[in-house]
């Protein structure tokens, strides 16, 4: 189907000066179309008639209106001495619309983003499990990660590859208390993948949503529906079937996991309370940077009290550890840390926060299943079914969440 435009292009030309006519004489105003104009795409399948403009005498006037006739306005030519010819033309019916590409390129790059935040994700529990393993010193591991992310935070803002943030005193009092419980968390879930297996600290990590919705009511005052709590019933379930039965449980790993899971779900409640002023409201990456930078600052005086300076390349040789090896691998795991978290804010940034946990709990599910593999874990029958039971209810929280949100919309 095909839309008709009109086109304005010179045709005729006007004398430049009128001849004055007489008092007597009567006078017609030039009209060019002294046909009748038919309207029609190119091919004349349509066509409309429009009749001709008519001329008028004027006896009582001496002064000629040149820009037009009586009966329409004519647009104003271009110079003088030139008239307007209207002209049909034949426009595409897709002109104006928007290409198809960009849905297409939107959905790559979300799928590009997901792609990188398994990744980075697998690759730094597998590297964080390696360094762990040979240098059992969690804090100084954990340091090294936020020092890491912290210059790389540093040289963004230096390039202007993210702008640089202007911070009042006062956010910075906001933020501190985020900043606390984001380096207990992290410091936490090292301590529990220094002790345990890595699908283990990811199984009991899947108890996130309990805590979750547990702080969520103390502190913002949102309480469950009876959906949701029925979807937590699986996970602390499967969490313990898969603890029971778990070859390398200890209590020391189980408890830090489960500290790590009560510091994260605090910090993400006391972001919403924080986020909920706009006069104080940061973007997500934005403040995670920002955040990174302070646990450095807050977690330094405490690692160097209690595991000193054991990261020295003199202690490590001393010890029989492989210094080049080590230092490799736990800057690739600093990198990853800090690449994972980054690009999980910027896909929370593209996609609404039911779908991020969606995505999540199936990045759950891969990091488990590539540690085994890569690892060799032991994994009995009943500590598998218990595992799946888990991220099977944390699935089913995630789909219920989504049906909750609609209903808000609605």
């Amino acid at each position: 189907m095909q839309s008709t435009a009109i086109s304005f292009s010179p045709s005729i030309s006007l004398p430049k000066k009128p001849h004055k006519p007489s008092s007597s004489a009567s006078f017609c105003r030039f009209n060019p179309l002294s046909q009748p104009l038919r309207f029609g795409s190119l091919n004349g399948s349509t066509s409309r008639k429009i009749n001709p403009i008519r001329c008028s005498a004027d006896s009582s006037s001496s002064k000629l209106n040149r820009n037009g006739w009586i009966s329409v306005p004519a647009p104003v030519p271009e110079r003088e001495s030139e008239g307007v010819e209207v002209r049909a033309t034949s426009v595409p019916e897709s002109a104006g619309e928007p290409p198809k590409s960009k849905p297409l390129m939107e959905t790559l790059v979300l799928g590009s983003l997901f792609g990188l935040w398994y990744l980075f994700n697998i690759y730094f529990n597998i590297y964080n499990k390696q360094v762990l393993k040979a240098f059992p010193y969690p804090v100084t591991v954990t340091l090294a990660q936020f020092a890491v992310g912290s210059v790389l935070v540093i040289l963004m803002w230096t390039l202007n590859l993210y702008k640089r943030p202007k911070i009042s005193g006062a956010q910075l009092v906001a933020i501190l208390p985020l900043a606390a419980v984001h380096t207990l968390g992290n410091l936490f879930t090292n301590m529990s993948l220094g002790k345990v297996s890595v699908s283990f600290t990811h199984t009991i990590k899947a108890m996130e949503p309990f805590f979750s919705v547990v702080l969520s009511a103390m502190f913002l005052g949102e309480f469950p529906t009876l959906w949701v709590l029925s979807s937590l019933v699986p996970i602390v379930g499967g969490v313990g079937l898969a603890s029971m039965t778990e070859a390398s449980f200890n209590w020391a790993g189980f408890w830090s996991a489960m500290a790590s899971n009560l510091t994260n779900q605090s910090r993400n409640v006391l972001s919403k309370k924080f986020m909920v002023r706009k006069e104080e409201s940061l973007d997500n990456i934005t403040l995670f940077s920002i955040i990174t930078i302070m646990s450095f600052f807050l977690l330094a005086p405490y690692a160097f009290f209690t595991e000193g300076v054991k990261f020295t390349p003199a202690f490590l040789e001393a010890a029989g550890m492989n210094v080049n090896q080590l230092y490799t691998r736990s800057f690739i795991a600093a990198l990853c840390f800090h690449a994972y978290q980054q690009v999980s804010y910027m896909i929370l940034q593209r996609v609404s926060p039911v779908t991020h946990s969606v995505g999540n709990c199936v990045k759950r599910v891969v990091v488990i299943v590539t540690s085994v593999l890569f690892f060799r874990t032991p994994v009995s029958p009943i500590n598998g079914l218990g595992t799946g039971i888990a991220l099977a209810g944390v699935f089913l929280y995630s789909r219920v969440k989504r049906i909750k949100a609609k209903a808000k919309t609605e």
